[in-house]
């Protein structure tokens, strides 16, 4: 079977690799519909992070299941499923505490597993997904083609979206700026709305990006960074700025932002992965009262909630996606995010 192998810096390649099989009994193998490429991705691509080898890469993935293990309870051979970014057997503490990326026999897609080997990535062809019943939501039926994308979404960006809004305390009537117009902002803003939220800000240069963010639910667009950012969301809110503030993307700046934009008492609900130095400014925070929430988005608890209005057609994110590729084209996929030249890369098997 083909997969995606990082290399190194800018050096992703499609590759031949071995078949998965199963072997723990609790264990299924998926085949693969639809893959993305993910911002986190980057970190790597962009040598950020190191690669130390050449390994699978790829942690967002739909399919349909191939094989089950004898112990597979809830997961059929033929179900269409999501997976989320991770494994986790959703019957640990922590997964049934709700933070099921913190779960006690889990593991990442394309990370060294529990037994020193490594698990397979998303962007190939199959997959073995090690905890089935816990890890995967089957849809009600093989979903329509235009859902496709969505319920890709759910495995990563709409549910970590709908994360920095449950962190910020995003309800019926809250005000919200959103910090990041990638496909996580992109996908708050829309969590924001679905939450009830009366009024979204969208912080973005980029007008296609602030076309869907209005789109998804934004009343307000401020392109301004910095000082003049913060003086222009301030502005917006009568000198006091939000209720929330959700960060998504995962910087310093990114994070100060954030934080400055709030109002005292405000809620910063953050999801970008913490990548370019951003720490907490405790007296800052003191002074203001201002909190600060969130983290690894556990996307799996919130699967089967969300599911419900995408399938319905009542929310649609995979409108992030901007750019379809075949897996072949995998070195474009990236190159195409790595330049911004797109907001989200859909690749299909």
């Amino acid at each position: 079977m083909l997969a995606t192998i990082i290399h190194g810096e800018r050096d992703v390649r499609l590759e031949e690799v071995p078949d998965p099989v199963l072997s723990t009994g609790g264990d299924a193998i998926v085949r693969v519909v639809a893959a993305c490429v993910c911002g986190s991705d980057l970190w790597p691509y962009r040598g950020v992070t190191p690669t130390a080898s050449p390994r699978r890469i790829g942690h967002e993935f739909v399919g349909v299941v191939e094989e089950v293990g004898p112990d597979v309870r809830t997961i059929a051979v033929g179900d269409f499923v999501i997976a989320p970014f991770y494994d986790c057997d959703m019957t640990c503490v922590n997964c049934k505490n709700g933070v099921s990326t913190s779960c006690l026999h889990g593991g990442w897609w394309g990370a060294e597993d529990q037994l020193g080997g490594f698990a397979d990535g998303g962007q190939g062809q199959k997959v073995r997904v090690p905890h089935a019943d816990g890890s995967l939501v089957a849809t009600p039926e093989y979903p329509r083609p235009e859902l496709i994308p969505s319920l890709l979404t759910l495995s990563d960006v709409m549910g970590t979206g709908h994360h920095a809004a449950v962190s910020a305390g995003v309800t019926e009537g809250s005000t919200v700026v959103v910090v990041g117009d990638g496909a996580v902002g992109l996908c708050a803003v829309l969590a924001s709305a679905r939450l009830g939220a009366s009024r979204i800000v969208a912080m973005s240069r980029h007008e296609s990006r602030q076309a869907l963010a209005r789109e998804f639910g934004a009343t307000d667009i401020v392109a301004e960074r910095g000082d003049a950012g913060v003086a222009a969301v301030k502005e917006l809110f009568d000198g006091i700025g939000p209720d929330c503030v959700l960060e998504a993307v995962g910087t310093k700046e990114s994070m100060d932002q954030a934080i400055r934009s709030a109002r005292p008492g405000g809620m910063v609900g953050y999801v970008g992965v913490p990548n370019g130095g951003a720490e907490l400014p405790i007296r800052a925070l003191f002074s203001s009262n201002v909190g600060v929430n969130g983290g690894v988005a556990p996307v799996r608890n919130y699967v089967e909630e969300l599911l419900q209005d995408v399938w319905s057609g009542a929310i649609e994110p995979g409108k992030v996606f901007d750019l379809e590729l075949p897996l072949t084209d995998i070195a474009e996929a990236y190159a195409a995010m790595d330049e911004r030249r797109a907001i989200k890369t859909l690749v299909r098997p």
